[in-house]
């Protein structure tokens, strides 16, 4: 498995069209570089697809994800959020992650 230390959420929505290089480029200008055991997620418009860019060390991963149903709850405006791997994971399938406790239970939707 890939080492993530990190997860970046791009809070702009992406074209879905763009491929690792446009995305690699889009890091290393919002942050300046793509730092090892990093993962930077991007969405679509309406929030059914992602694309996560993973910095594993010696190469770049690209991961794509599309929900059949509902759509991913993801961040809005421009504050910078701090994610506990339980709620990466709700995010990663769709849940509603802002409502997810320290105990890992969601208590309101």
């Amino acid at each position: 498995m890939i080492r993530v230390n990190a997860l970046w959420l791009s809070i702009a929505p992406l074209d879905m069209r763009a491929g690792m290089d446009t995305l690699l480029a889009q890091v290393v200008r919002v942050f300046g570089e793509a730092r090892p055991h990093h993962a930077y997620l991007f969405a679509n418009r309406r929030g059914t697809r992602m694309k996560v860019l993973t910095h594993d060390g010696q190469g770049i991963w690209l991961a794509c994800r599309r929900l059949n149903q509902g759509h991913f709850r993801w961040a809005e405006g421009n504050s910078s959020l701090t994610h506990s791997l339980a709620q990466f994971d709700a995010l990663v399938l769709g849940l509603p992650w802002q409502q997810l406790g320290g105990d890992g239970v969601i208590r309101m939707i």
